[in-house]
C-alpha cells in the first residue's frame, strides 16, 4: 500500500467528481499541461498525477509537475501500478477491496526502511521493527502510523511496515481518509516502490522514480497527488 505534516490546506477527502449528466471529462488538448485542465490542483506549486485508462486498470502513469510564473511544467514521468482491484471513487471506496481511491489528496509525510534520498526536505520517518500502520477499524489509532502497536489495534488488521522492505524502502503517505478518518473506507494508502505486481490499493512506481520524487518534493510548495482515470466521472481533471 506512510510528506508534510503541515502541508497547508489538507484535503481529507477528494472533491466530488462530475455528475452523470456532465459530459465525460477527457484529457486536455494537445499542448495544454494536464494540471491546467484540472478543476483543482490543491493550491500549491507541486503536483503528482497518477492516471489509469479505466477504473478496472491496474497500471497507468505517474507524472510530476512544477508550477512557475503561473505555468505548469512536467518534470518527469514513470509507469505506475494501482490496486489489484483497480480504482474506485474515493468517497465511496470500501476497505479491503484492493482498490486505489481516486481523488485529490495531500501528502502528510514520508517514511521508509531505507534512509531518505539526498535532498529530501519532507518529514521522513525511518521504519523500525515496531513501526506499524494501524488499519483496525475499532482502534483509536485507525489509519495512523504507530510504534509500537497499541493494545486496541489488532496486528492481523494492520501492517507491520518492516515486513515490506522493498515496497516500503521509501514511501509517501497519501492523505486519503487520513485527516478525518471514516471507518470502513480504508487505511494505509501510500505512494511507494514497486513490489512484484499490483498493489493492495496504493500507487507504486520504480525505486528510482520514488527517490526522485522524494528529493523533489518541498513542503513549502504544498504538494498534492491527484489519482484518477484519463476520462469519465473519475477523470483526474474532475478533482
Amino acid at each position: 500500500m506512510a510528506l508534510l505534516s503541515a502541508v497547508g490546506v489538507a484535503l481529507g477527502a477528494p472533491a466530488a467528481p462530475g455528475s452523470a449528466a456532465t459530459p465525460p471529462a477527457a484529457s486536455p488538448a494537445p499542448g495544454v499541461p494536464l494540471p491546467a485542465a484540472m478543476a483543482d490542483t490543491g493550491g500549491g506549486t507541486q503536483l503528482i498525477t497518477a492516471r489509469a485508462r479505466t477504473l478496472g486498470a491496474t497500471t497507468g502513469t505517474v507524472n510530476w509537475w512544477q508550477r512557475h510564473n503561473g505555468r505548469w511544467r512536467q518534470l518527469g514521468s514513470a509507469p505506475a501500478r494501482f490496486g489489484a482491484g483497480g480504482l474506485a471513487e474515493g468517497r465511496s471506496r470500501v476497505q479491503g477491496t484492493k482498490t486505489t481511491p481516486t481523488g485529490l489528496y495531500d501528502l502528510p509525510f514520508a517514511f521508509g526502511t531505507a534512509s531518505a534520498p539526498p535532498g529530501t526536505t519532507a518529514p521522513y520517518r525511518r521504519v523500525g521493527a515496531d513501526s506499524w500502520w494501524c488499519e483496525d477499524n475499532a482502534s483509536t489509532s485507525y489509519n495512523r502510523w504507530v510504534a509500537p502497536l497499541p493494545p486496541d489495534c489488532a496486528a492481523h488488521e494492520s501492517e507491520r511496515l518492516a515486513g515490506y522492505p522493498t515496497q516500503y524502502s521509501r514511501a509517501l503517505v497519501i492523505g486519503f481518509n487520513y485527516h478525518r478518518p471514516v471507518r470502513g473506507r480504508g487505511a494505509g494508502i501510500f505512494l511507494h516502490v514497486n513490489g512484484k505486481g499490483a498493489t493492495a490499493g496504493c500507487v507504486s512506481v520504480p525505486a528510482r522514480t520514488m527517490a526522485r520524487i522524494l528529493s523533489w518534493v518541498r513542503p513549502s510548495a504544498h504538494p498534492h497527488i491527484a489519482i484518477g482515470t484519463t476520462s469519465g466521472p473519475t477523470a483526474v481533471t474532475r478533482y
